[in-house]
């Protein structure tokens, strides 16, 4: 058995010389990702539909991050993904909800939510996995969602795709690992965003999310990007099929 040094075990959450894939880039929590994975020395290529978004990440790091304008629910993409020569990190971040009480769910809300949040989810964790297995190792971070892990009222559609995404990620790492992939999940509670702030403009919405978080507060996108690094690195090498919570406490009350 070896130890490492405390330099050694500093040195692992660096990313030097590896390629990462973070999808979902442009914005919010998928642009941090992509900032941080590339300020820890990875070279990342950043994935988003609208090419608008992706230039401030090329223009602040013209040498570390590739811009992909694509969107990952189309077989181009997927077909780019299997041409790729390495790749050693990828962030499965795209995602989306559409809030509506169960019993006025329409069919067209249960699809798109399950094509993006799903299907898309599992056929680029499966095109990034076929070239992990051909180097020998690999890490790949499903983004998925406290929701994963407990049920809301009037997120039903929502709730039920991202426990889909953590029974991938179980899934995966019982069968990937052996071949040097790892597979784990980010489970974040409400993050500031863009997309989050209307919500938070809803004096009940915001009174009923804070008396549920024991920490007192809303994350913040770099929180989260912090633990996709984590499980990005060698530092969480024996960690595989878990889901890293970034909660506030959510699912402990």
């Amino acid at each position: 058995m070896s130890t490492q040094s405390s330099k050694d075990l500093l040195n692992s959450f660096k990313l030097t010389g590896k390629t990462a894939m973070v999808t979902g880039a442009g914005k919010g929590i998928g642009r941090a990702c992509a900032e941080l994975l590339a300020e820890a020395g990875a070279k990342v290529i950043a994935v988003a539909r609208t090419a608008a978004d992706l230039e401030v990440l090329e223009q602040t790091f013209p040498n570390q991050i590739e811009t992909w304008v694509n969107d990952v629910t189309k077989d181009a993409f997927l077909a780019r993904v299997a041409g790729l020569d390495t790749l050693d990190i990828l962030v499965n971040n795209v995602g989306t909800n559409k809030p509506q009480p169960f019993l006025d769910v329409d069919s067209d809300v249960l699809d798109m939510l399950l094509n993006i949040n799903v299907r898309s989810a599992f056929l680029t964790a499966q095109a990034a996995a076929r070239v992990m297995v051909k180097q020998g190792s690999g890490s790949i971070i499903h983004m998925s969602s406290q929701m994963g892990h407990v049920g809301a009222k009037n997120r039903t559609v929502y709730c039920t795709t991202k426990h889909a995404i953590e029974g991938l990620t179980k899934s995966m790492a019982v069968e990937l690992s052996a071949l040097g992939v790892r597979t784990n999940s980010v489970a974040p509670t409400f993050i500031e965003t863009a997309l989050t702030k209307p919500m938070f403009e809803d004096e009940g919405f915001t009174k009923d999310t804070m008396s549920r978080l024991p920490i007192g507060r809303v994350g913040q996108v770099n929180e989260v990007a912090a633990a996709v690094l984590f499980l990005a690195s060698d530092a969480s090498s024996m960690i595989t099929g878990d889901s890293l919570k970034v909660d506030g406490g959510w699912t402990a009350v």
